[in-house]
């Protein structure tokens, strides 16, 4: 029997702060007490002075696996997220082929199974004519339906209004959209293309993808799921507007809501002053936007608005996003450095510790009905994450993970550092290094 003893843990979990050692046995929690000895061929790790939370679980990534080896694998990504202090992601259908059957999300799961370092959960897309794939998933292993909603993505913009109302009223699962609204987008192209012609600086990009495109788009969502009854889960909240409308909306304990939202590392991140520095590096759907928007996705984080926080994980090769701003794709890899940067809120006082575990681990799992993960409780699985809130993470290419090789925070130092990342009771990140020791396991969700 294999067993972890974790000695002078400063805990965050469920609210509270406190010190405590952890037994692990066989991949999950046996013990949490004041005290806990060691026996003899007992693994020991001793985290005095530092923190330890659950691990996050990232609801919304990208790892561009199957078709784009170029950008990145399932492989290289998980190695990014352990580093970053995250044990579970749950990925985007837009790879090649889209992940639009329940065969193909069959061929992920088997393929993450091999190649994951944490662990693993996929989205179906929708497209406007696989309402019956839809109708068919399997709660218990799909996390849940993708809906681009204005935006299109190959072949999954959801534009047809009967097909969006049968996809809000039969999904088995949590439909997750991506709200912005593409009419809105297209008149706000032409309008910057009249300005500045086909080569614009991309400082222009949160003009083209207005606040007004976001919560034209987040409101049909809303309608619907209140027409329907859907559970409805709005990916990447962006904008100031959007949060006071789904403050109106999302009340209770969110085991209760069926309208929830969340909020992504570049949104936290960024603002509409860095276009100016980072230009193509900032590039994302929705776009960064300004100040007055971050202040007040950070106050619905703090007031519980806003339930979740992700990444939006989307890495392009480098030369793709070298190109002029019509041709250069939209997407940041963030997943390495998740923690830090939420540390580096913390320590400017921006959002609590408490809030960090909350919204990174506890939400996610409740909000998507994850089994025996996202908290800190004997009989979980042991998915931690040791930090250090006061030393600094400075990400330089050489030390970037992910397959693409850039990161728009290459240079600059953030405080906070992730020193351990423990996937189902294996360490497979300590200490600036990759142990490449075991496999994540596939998401259980109890519906």
């Amino acid at each position: 029997m294999s067993r972890t003893v974790i000695k002078n843990a400063t805990i965050v979990n469920e609210g509270r702060i406190f010190i405590s050692d952890l037994l692990i046995e066989n991949g999950r929690i046996s013990r949490i007490s004041g005290s806990i000895s060691a026996g003899s061929g007992d693994i020991i790790i001793d985290l005095a002075g530092n923190f330890l939370m659950p691990g996050i679980i990232d609801d919304q990534v990208h790892f561009r696996d199957p078709g784009f080896p170029e950008k990145a694998t399932i492989e290289s990504e998980s190695r990014a997220a352990a580093a970053g202090g995250t044990t579970s992601f749950m990925d985007m259908p837009n790879t090649r082929p889209q992940t639009v059957t329940s065969e193909l999300l069959d061929e992920k799961l088997r393929k993450a199974a091999r190649d994951s370092l944490v662990n693993y959960g996929f989205f179906l897309g929708a497209t406007n004519t696989n309402i019956e794939e839809i109708k068919r998933l399997d709660p218990r292993k799909t996390a849940g339906v993708k809906v681009f909603m204005g935006s299109s993505t190959g072949n999954m913009l959801v534009d047809s209004p009967e097909t969006l109302e049968q996809i809000f009223r039969y999904s088995p699962v949590i439909i997750a959209t991506h709200c912005e609204d593409m009419g809105v987008i297209d008149r706000n192209t032409a309008e910057i293309k009249d300005k500045y012609g086909d080569n614009p600086p991309f400082s222009v990009h949160p003009e083209i993808r207005s606040a007004e495109a976001c919560l034209k788009s987040s409101s049909l969502a809303i309608e619907l799921a209140q027409k329907t009854g859907a559970n409805l889960h709005i990916f990447h909240l962006s904008t100031r507007e959007e949060t006071e409308l789904l403050r109106k909306v999302s009340r209770g304990p969110l085991e209760e809501r069926r309208i929830t939202a969340e909020v992504c590392m570049p949104h936290l991140t960024f603002t509409s002053d860095d276009y100016e520095k980072l230009g193509r590096y900032i590039k994302c759907n929705p776009a960064v936007k300004g100040r007055e928007d971050r202040d007040a996705l950070f106050r619905g984080l703090a007031d519980g608005t806003i339930s979740l926080i992700a990444t939006d994980h989307a890495p392009h090769a480098a030369a793709e996003k070298e190109k002029p701003y019509f041709s250069c794709p939209s997407g940041i890899p963030m997943i390495q450095f998740t923690l830090p940067l939420l540390l580096e809120f913390y320590n400017e006082g921006r959002i609590s510790l408490e809030t960090i575990a909350m919204a990174a681990a506890h939400n996610p799992a409740v909000r998507y009905q994850i089994r025996d993960r996202g908290f800190i409780r004997e009989g979980y699985f042991a998915d931690l994450t040791a930090f250090s809130a006061d030393e600094l993470t400075v990400p330089s290419e050489s030390s970037i993970l992910s397959l693409c090789g850039w990161s728009p925070l290459a240079g600059r130092s953030i405080r906070g550092r992730v020193l351990m990342t423990m996937v189902n009771g294996n360490v497979v990140y300590e200490n600036g290094k990759i142990n490449d020791c075991s496999r994540g396991q596939q998401l259980a969700f109890d519906r």
